[in-house]
């Protein structure tokens, strides 16, 4: 037997809006059992607002008429009853909220697909019983790297379209819209690995801290754990986490590579996972070698993604590629090697992102090559900052390893 799909409809609302007004029973008794009184309504009369608005549209489902004015008396309504709220100090408009999202169940069930109300009902249920770990997580986060983050969007969305994907800057093998759009992916994926570190693995240890951290800024990462180990000695879990943050180095740059220059990953991927995991494998043994009790890090960064940040990766970008073909120019493929082994001592990325995005006269097995020397020269700049920071005793062991990972990358590459 075929049921007529205005039945079906009707029934996917009645069963959504009464499902949807038992939740919001359970969250009233759950969070305001002193204050039923404050709320609108019960699951019937949840299950009664999704008929409504069904039938109310079913009737001029052309211009919504009865649909609209039905809504604004239900609006009305709310509105002597939210009075009594504030008059007694209440203010949350949760449950017209939710009256909303009821209301447009019939009309939505009629439009879409079936998993479009299905999510919507999904997101209320989500949200209802989500109060208290949104509290928490609104208290812990720092509202201004949002606020940053809000900036970035909108300077991506805003600019990034208006931006010629033609090569018109001279002497430069990239038009704007790539260069910028550079700029936001390298910041995208630092700003993940760092709201991961900090939001949703904060204090769970030095060798976690190492391993998400590294996977936006290893350098950052070393430094800061190095510091750790000068005035916690000779702790091996520290080794680990340093070890361990050079290692994801190498998956990071191997994702940048990914996402631009599919045919350098390809090439380089072999190397880079060898080493990656080699430098896994030698963190975990001194991993093992740790002490039961192990304190937390307290590990604070600056924010990746802050804007003097982007657009100070953006020129270094511009002035990296414009080297880059003025070394290939000038002295080929021995000038660009030792152009990648000096910028290694800084910040690679945006040399790495030049030589992914740009169009040089040198072949593509170069390419690879500079790549990973200027790799292996960052980690020999990390193995600096380890026993720098972390003195001859707390950073001797993590920085000879990094050492040899930097050398075998160059020797890699050399080879």
């Amino acid at each position: 037997m075929n049921l007529a799909p205005d039945l079906i409809h009707l029934v996917i609302t009645i069963v959504f809006s009464f499902l949807v007004g038992m939740e919001l029973k359970t969250y009233r008794q759950q969070y305001h059992s002193k204050d039923n009184n404050l709320f609108f309504g019960t699951a019937r009369t949840y299950t009664f607002i999704g008929i409504l608005g069904y039938i109310f549209y079913k009737i001029e489902p052309a211009h919504l008429t009865l649909y609209i004015a039905v809504l604004i008396l239900l609006s009305l309504l709310f509105l002597v009853f939210y009075r009594q709220k504030v008059e007694k100090g209440k203010s949350s408009i949760l449950p017209y909220a939710v009256m909303l999202s009821v209301y447009a169940f019939g009309p939505m069930t009629e439009r879409f697909e079936l998993w479009m109300p299905s999510l919507l009902f999904v997101l209320i249920i989500f949200l209802l019983n989500a109060k208290q770990s949104l509290q928490r997580f609104s208290d812990d986060i720092n509202m201004h790297e949002f606020e940053t983050l809000g900036k970035m969007v909108l300077l991506s969305a805003v600019i990034l379209p208006l931006l010629p994907n033609t090569n018109t800057i001279p002497y430069l093998p990239i038009s704007p819209f790539k260069m910028w759009l550079a700029v936001v992916v390298i910041s995208g994926i630092s700003y993940g690995g760092y709201l991961v570190q900090k939001y949703f693995f904060p204090s769970k240890g030095y060798f976690l801290t190492g391993i998400l951290g590294g996977t936006y800024s290893s350098t950052a990462t070393t430094v800061v754990l190095a510091r750790k180990a000068r005035s916690g000695g000779d702790n091996p879990v520290i080794n680990a986490a340093i070890i361990a943050a050079t290692s994801m180095m190498y998956l990071r740059l191997l994702v940048v590579a990914t996402v631009f220059n599919f045919s350098v990953s390809r090439s380089l991927a072999l190397a880079f996972v060898v080493l990656a995991a080699a430098g896994m494998l030698i963190s975990l043994f001194y991993l093992k070698r740790r002490e039961k009790k192990t304190a937390n890090a307290d590990f604070v960064d600056k924010n990746p993604l802050e804007l003097g940040t982007a657009f100070m990766f953006a020129v270094l970008f511009v002035l990296m590629m414009l080297a880059t073909h003025l070394v290939i120019g000038e002295y080929g493929n021995s000038g660009l090697r030792i152009l990648s082994f000096v910028v290694g001592f800084t910040d690679i990325d945006p040399f790495i992102l030049s030589l992914l995005t740009g169009k040089y006269a040198v072949s593509q097995s170069e390419l690879v090559t500079a790549f990973m020397i200027a790799a292996g020269s960052n980690n020999l700049l990390k193995a600096l900052y380890a026993l720098w920071f972390g003195g001859w005793k707390g950073g001797i062991r993590s920085a000879i390893w990094i050492a040899v990972l930097g050398i075998a990358t160059i020797a890699w590459a050399l080879k």
